[in-house]
């Protein structure tokens, strides 16, 4: 059968999946359960994150002092996040918020409307990246009522630039809460300095690597490319919820045996069939590396230990020394 063919039955069997459920990650002090209720009363401040990622920073620079609300359920891919009415009404109500611009266009226009002056956009503190160029990449100017921008959103895949965000997020909760400064301020300070040191890590893991190419499900490791002398070749655009087209899709074939890459990354919370067709098709394997928007209910892992699997990951695929 043709490629060209080939991958159009597979592109058709692609379906969105929900596998894995966005819970905070165990151990996370003071992150309250997706959708569940805030500790109304405590006397904690309410801060209502987007998904996992700024859950976990909240979670971890808040410690005991904050309760944390995430907006995207359990089983939900964040991109498609759309937001009832009491969604909005916690966004108001919490005093602080903490989100991605550009990830989710339903939060960013209720933080927008009712939480403008009382919010953190980890986009807004970090050197940004452009959209990646070339591809399909659909452009979703307003949609859902968000704000378009002009930039790849997906910030939290370098550690240098979460490092950053959690030192600014410190900075934030004191001004928001100034009887505990001093706690939230030293915890931002440890938690950088771990971030910092899993930076390093991955600088020492790629350093010395056959490949630097790396075949993902969709655009979302620009950041960590960008950092560690990678080239991403991307299948969708930065929205997961972009399908390639069947040309496209041969190219990818194309490029994947020109690079002479041997892995195409799946993902933990789109469907796999697209790219393992893709990986059949040029007579390579596939592995899963996750984008880290999001954590299995009832897991061990948070945002540092999948980071370190994602290096483990990445070095074999790359034949790095």
């Amino acid at each position: 059968m043709p490629t060209s063919r080939f991958l159009v039955r597979a592109l058709s069997l692609t379906t969105r999946t929900a596998a894995l459920a966005l819970a905070g990650a165990t151990g996370m002090t003071g992150l309250a359960a997706c959708g569940g209720d805030a500790d109304a009363g405590s006397g904690k401040t309410e801060v209502v994150a987007s998904f996992y990622p700024v859950a976990w920073l909240a979670g971890r620079v808040g410690g005991d002092q904050v309760s944390v609300r995430t907006l995207t359920k359990p089983g939900a891919e964040p991109h498609d996040l759309e937001l009832t009415a009491r969604q909005v009404a916690d966004v108001s109500k919490a005093d602080y918020a903490v989100y991605v611009k550009g990830v989710q266009p339903a939060v960013d226009e209720a933080v927008q409307k009712h939480a403008k002056d009382k919010s953190l956009d980890a986009a807004s503190v970090v050197k940004t990246l452009a959209p990646p160029a070339g591809g399909e990449e659909e452009e979703h100017e307003g949609e859902e009522g968000g704000p378009e921008v002009g930039y790849d959103p997906h910030v939290w895949l370098d550690p240098s630039r979460m490092a950053t965000i959690a030192t600014a997020l410190g900075d934030r909760l004191a001004k928001a809460d100034s009887s505990h400064a001093a706690g939230y301020k030293d915890r931002a300070k440890a938690l950088a300095a771990q971030l910092t040191g899993l930076d390093q890590q991955y600088r020492d893991g790629l350093k010395t690597c056959k490949h630097r190419a790396i075949v993902t499900a969709h655009a979302a490791f620009g950041y960590l490319s960008q950092r560690y002398g990678l080239q991403q070749v991307a299948i969708a655009g930065v929205d997961p919820t972009s399908e390639p087209s069947p040309k496209r899709l041969a190219e990818l074939t194309g490029q994947i045996k020109s690079a002479g890459a041997t892995t195409v990354f799946t993902e933990t919370l789109v469907s796999p069939k697209v790219a393992q067709t893709l990986a059949k098709e040029a007579g390579v394997k596939t592995a899963v590396l996750d984008p880290v928007e999001g954590v299995a209910e009832g897991s061990s892992d948070d945002y540092l230990t999948i980071m370190r699997k994602n290096l483990a990951t990445l070095r074999p695929a790359l034949e790095c020394s």
